[in-house]
């Protein structure tokens, strides 16, 4: 797209930003779907549709997951709930009270689900007859099936509300309640492993790793480890502090694959199909610097956007970034479209794919793999499973226990006791890396 089209987008971008005081005045709040596996749906203008990474949840927002579906949410201190199998959540309040606290509201209708909260905001989640309200830390599952429901606590306490009277349950305490007898309590002191319980390790483990960065520039937690993992931070001199996806490449620009999700009430909202792609498309301000590409520029705080900001050079080629007309659910565009649940033993890394299709916290060290990928285009790689549902517990984030298993998708297996293998062709040149804007140095 030529300059020409930047007018237009601007108009776009500022009627954006005259809409956001009346949502902020409804105090109604806007967060991440952060993490898809199998078969997700979500319900987010009257009807179920296939869901997707970083699809905003609004208030009101439903999601349900098939036989082989997960799903994970973010909220924007960094919290994190996780839906497993045959599941159905609903987020029933997102609000912001005067005072600035953010309020949560969820309703586990069946299945089960972990909450990884993080204490900073307050939130509720009700099951069967029961309700838990957090206003600090705690890490827990819940599951609702027909005939009971239970809660464990793998960091306490919570306090559960039920018909039975209210319990507080500590570390390592299990409560179950009967539905047959109106949801009578029983306690135990131990927690039972789940099959799910490795997916929920791993994500944590994942988060509790990547999101601490020095000097962080957010004032939020939601995206950050996926800033870290993907990418990089650097002080570009006249720009400030930037950060850049690993694995971009001459031609690539941000807005090449993604989707428009219509919201009822709030029209179109762009959702980035690449993994690490919330906060740079939420906030802040995507340019082009000479020589090194595109790069996301941290700021603009005050207000979420619809429509990601940006400033392109003259003459640099940008994919649209016009909202479609009508109230068509979603409209994918560049790969976005090609996000399914296919299978492979190998991937490809090559330049201008920006980690897509690379699930988080599957490979080791992309810093060290971009360098490779800069030089020679590609690397192949065989890596071994990880993020898999199994009772096996994986261990650290070390190279020897990387994996990638299809385009987005895990297989939930034992773990291989091979090594990845990574391979890269015989370099035929040395391929300028600043000049590109293949990443980082």
């Amino acid at each position: 797209m030529s300059t020409r089209f930047l007018p237009a987008l601007a108009l776009l971008s500022v009627c954006s930003l005259i809409n956001l005081p009346a949502a902020a005045t409804s105090q109604a709040r806007i967060v991440r779907l952060s993490d898809v596996h199998g078969t997700v749906q979500i319900n987010k203008s009257g009807a179920f549709e296939r869901a997707f990474l970083n699809l905003p949840i609004t208030q009101g927002t439903q999601l349900k997951t098939g036989a082989d579906g997960r799903a994970e949410v973010e909220f924007e201190d960094g919290s994190s709930l996780r839906v497993g199998p045959d599941s159905a959540v609903t987020f029933t309040a997102l609000t912001l009270d005067d005072s600035g606290t953010r309020n949560s509201a969820i309703n586990l209708a069946k299945g089960i689900a972990y909450l990884d909260w993080l204490g900073k905001d307050q939130v509720s989640l009700k099951f069967s007859q029961e309700t838990v309200a957090l206003d600090h830390a705690a890490h827990f599952r819940v599951a609702n099936a027909s005939d009971v429901a239970s809660l464990s606590v793998f960091k306490g306490p919570v306090d559960v509300d039920s018909p039975d009277g209210k319990l507080t349950l500590e570390k390592h305490k299990t409560a179950t309640f009967d539905h047959a007898e109106n949801d009578k309590s029983k306690v135990t002191n131990k927690v039972e492993e789940a099959k799910l319980d490795s997916w929920d390790k791993d994500a944590t483990s994942y988060h509790d790793e990547y999101a601490k960065v020095k000097n962080d520039p957010s004032p939020y937690g939601y995206g950050l480890s996926d800033l870290n993992y993907y990418g990089a931070f650097s002080t570009v001199p006249g720009y400030g502090m930037m950060w850049q996806p690993f694995f971009t490449g001459v031609g690539w620009d941000p807005f090449m694959d993604g989707a428009w999700g219509f919201y009822p009430g709030m029209g179109y909202m762009y959702a980035s199909a690449y993994p690490w792609g919330w906060l740079p498309y939420r906030y802040g301000n995507w340019m082009f610097i000479p020589s090194m590409g595109w790069m996301w520029q941290p700021g603009m705080w005050n207000a979420y956007t619809a429509i990601p900001r940006y400033t392109a050079a003259a003459g640099v080629p940008v994919h649209a970034l016009v909202p479609p007309t009508g109230t068509t659910q979603t409209v994918a565009i560049g790969r976005a479209a090609q996000m399914s649940t296919r299978t492979s033993s190998r991937m490809v890394l090559s330049r201008g794919s920006a980690g897509l299709f690379i699930p988080r916290g599957s490979i080791d060290n992309l810093r060290s793999i971009n360098h490779e990928v800069a030089k020679h285009g590609f690397v192949n790689m065989q890596p071994t499973p990880q993020f898999a549902v199994q009772t096996q517990r994986r261990v650290g984030f070390a190279a020897e226990s990387s994996a990638f298993h299809g385009e987005g998708e895990m297989e939930g297996r034992p773990m291989a006791s091979a090594p990845p293998v990574a391979s890269a062709p015989a370099s035929t040149g040395s391929a300028a890396h600043a000049s590109s804007g293949g990443g980082h140095r």
